[in-house]
């Protein structure tokens, strides 16, 4: 009798047993490929017990992966853009696992991260040839604006690291304080490419960069405030 042990979409072994011997795979020494030789030398139990524990390793392995995607995305349906939400930060599912800390900490440096490349885009821009003098102005304030926002995100994220203890709440307020102030700071990089006499390639440019971290920034002010709520603390 044959057959493959799988893991999910993952072969771990195959195996075959007859009444006289056990065969276990051994891999080829030139083409790396498995090949099944009867061998008296490696019990049956061994065989086994090590497809066994490969098994139970993988099932535990993706119990757990499960449990953390799952925790992010319905942690998500309580942000404003769930599915921006759930794709910006299932990848670090194995870090943030079930905790909310970790899932708020994550997205700040999600935010923090797309506000650095969006302030490198922006200050790339301003340096754009042909600018009219309201485009140029408009780029000057855009700068300065998700500069500030670059600042606020980053104080936030180190005062998630000490948020605990009998001034959580006060940690907390700071927290949601500076990274409202993000926000607000993120969407007004906009305002002076406000009117008709604006619209262009630049407006559009400007528009699409600022959007993407304007939502992420709100997802993460809206995980923040949640576990702001909810968290007492002597919770993880």
């Amino acid at each position: 009798m044959s057959a493959s042990v799988f893991c999910g979409n993952h072969k771990l072994s195959d195996f075959s047993i007859n009444c006289k011997h056990f065969h276990v795979p051994h891999i080829h020494h030139h083409t790396g490929e498995v090949e099944m030789e009867g061998s008296s030398l490696s019990p049956p139990l061994t065989a086994f017990f090590v497809l066994f524990f490969q098994f139970s390793a993988c099932m535990s392995s993706s119990s757990a992966a499960h449990t953390n995607t799952d925790y992010i995305k319905t942690s998500c349906l309580a942000t404003t853009y769930p599915h921006l939400c759930y794709d910006s930060l299932s990848i670090y599912a194995n870090k943030i696992q079930t905790s909310p800390k970790r899932l708020a900490t994550t997205a700040l440096s999600v935010a923090s991260s797309s506000a650095r490349s969006t302030l490198v885009s922006m200050k790339q821009l301003s340096k754009t040839h042909g600018l009219k003098p309201r485009e140029a102005s408009a780029m000057i304030d855009c700068v300065e604006e998700v500069a500030d926002s670059v600042d606020e995100l980053h104080k936030s994220i180190g005062e998630m690291g000490h948020a605990g203890g009998p001034d959580f709440q006060f940690r907390m307020s700071n927290i949601q304080t500076w990274v409202s102030a993000a926000l607000t700071d993120e969407e007004t990089c906009t305002d002076g490419f406000a009117g008709r006499a604006m619209n262009g390639n630049l407006k559009k440019t400007v528009q699409r960069h600022i959007n993407k971290v304007a939502r992420l920034t709100s997802n993460a002010l809206d995980l923040v405030n949640k576990y702001a709520s909810t968290h007492t603390p002597t919770s993880p």
